[in-house]
């Protein structure tokens, strides 16, 4: 299996040299050379398999040639030691939780996949791998995590400075070791704009050998499709047709559900819901993609206005609009109704979710209106404790801390303040 850039399909590479550079020579994504749909027996048999069953199969096509079979099995094992449960919240809504990983997020698993692959990969090399990432919140601390202590691998975060939530800060500031972390004087984009201009700055990869942890990466953005794979497993018993709502920011992880449906996964449609950042919403009714400033929220990892993986999903589908309007519609909601539904939830049901969620939630509902015998499942994409203050301020309880959360918060936040690419660069040069 090759991987070739989305820019130009001439350039072609093998799945470890797409991990390691990251991004192509010429600024495009990897994309695989082709999906081949999984046998019918897997689905129709897909409950007697284990979750690491699923996770190898699914996975195996797109990595056999660079990872061996026995070497994939203890990278997916690693990967997956925690739960994805289904929870049902009301008749034909339930909600996969993917908050039961060791950063309390759903980028844990696309984080340690990535790092146990290039941890792999960098058995006997003599020259330092530097992962450089940037976070509008979550992925920054499940980067960090996944990350730690990984021979052969340094890792510099980059994150808009007072646009995450403290906790989220705590994550990806507090572990030390191999793992640094950039405050930038600006929003995510301007992140993701450093991050990007350092992978063709030659001046810096002569000299050092980068790669990037966000899902812009193949090995963070495929093995999100597990989860999907998963919650098919637990929802297939409801006998009805299955949606899937995904909180949507930069995109990775609605694409991977997407590719999880053309290996053969039996799923109606997608649903991505957004925030007012809403160039996706935009995209789908007048078909014109015009990126925007992002626009800070209450759900903050969200809060992306040029979403780098939505080229991926158009791919996918060879920019036919008739035919991805069949698998995705996309809908875009305020604070205030943010707010407003974790509100009416709580009070109805008891659960408590996440602002993200939250938004993932109305998204389903919106389909629903037109689509009622569904059985929808939205995602909640974080542990609500990590946005703590909305929750605190929106539903007037405190949620318990979970274990995973407290052995950050008193730890020393270490951070370098940017506001420069050339600033980055000279830290990078200096490293």
């Amino acid at each position: 299996m090759k991987f070739y850039s989305l820019n130009n399909q001439n350039i072609k590479v093998s799945f470890k040299n797409a991990v390691i550079a990251g991004i192509a020579p010429d600024k495009g994504l990897y994309f695989p050379e082709h999906i081949t749909p999984l046998s019918i027996d897997y689905f129709e048999q897909i409950e007697q398999l284990s979750d690491h069953e699923i996770a190898f199969q699914a996975i195996h096509q797109f990595v056999s040639e660079d990872i061996p079979d026995e070497a994939l099995k203890q990278i997916i094992a690693n990967t997956l030691d925690f739960d994805f449960p289904v929870v049902d919240i009301e008749e034909n809504v339930g909600t996969l939780e993917l908050f039961h990983g060791p950063t309390m997020a759903f980028k844990d698993v696309g984080a340690r996949f990535m790092a146990n692959c290039l941890g792999y990969f960098s058995q006997g090399e003599k020259q330092d791998v530097t992962v450089l990432v940037a976070t509008s919140g979550d992925t920054g601390g499940a980067v960090a995590n996944g990350f730690l202590g990984v021979d052969g691998v340094k890792v510099v975060i980059l994150y808009p400075s007072g646009k995450v939530s403290e906790i989220q800060e705590k994550q990806l500031t507090t572990l030390g070791q191999n793992i640094e972390a950039m405050e930038v004087d600006g929003v995510f984009d301007d992140c993701q704009r450093m991050v990007k201009t350092a992978f063709l700055d030659t001046e810096i990869t002569d000299h050092k050998k980068l790669t990037s942890a966000n899902s812009i990466n193949v090995a963070r953005w495929l093995p999100q499709l597990f989860y999907f794979l998963f919650a098919y497993k637990q929802a297939k018993s409801k006998g009805k047709e299955i949606v899937f709502s995904v909180p949507s920011g930069n995109f990775g992880n609605i694409c991977a559900g997407m590719v999880a449906q053309k290996l053969g996964m039996p799923v109606k449609h997608f649903v991505a819901s957004t925030n007012v950042n809403d160039v996706v919403p935009k995209f789908m009714e007048s078909g014109v993609y015009e990126p925007m400033p992002s626009v800070a929220t209450i759900s903050n990892a969200m809060d992306v206005g040029d979403p780098s993986n939505f080229v991926r999903i158009r791919h996918l589908y060879q920019d036919d609009m008739e035919t991805l309007q069949k698998s995705l519609s996309s809908h875009s909601f305020t604070d205030e109704n943010t707010k407003a539904i974790m509100k009416e939830v709580y009070s109805k049901t008891g659960y408590v979710m996440d602002p993200h969620g939250a938004v993932g939630y109305l998204g389903l509902k919106e389909y629903q209106k037109s689509n009622p015998n569904t059985f929808g499942i939205f995602l909640e994409t974080a542990h609500p404790v990590k946005f703590l203050d909305v929750v605190e301020d929106t539903l007037e309880i405190s949620p318990q801390i979970p274990p995973q959360i407290m052995k950050v918060m008193d730890k020393e936040k270490k951070s370098y303040k940017i506001s420069s690419y050339d600033e980055l660069k000279q830290f990078l040069l200096d490293d």
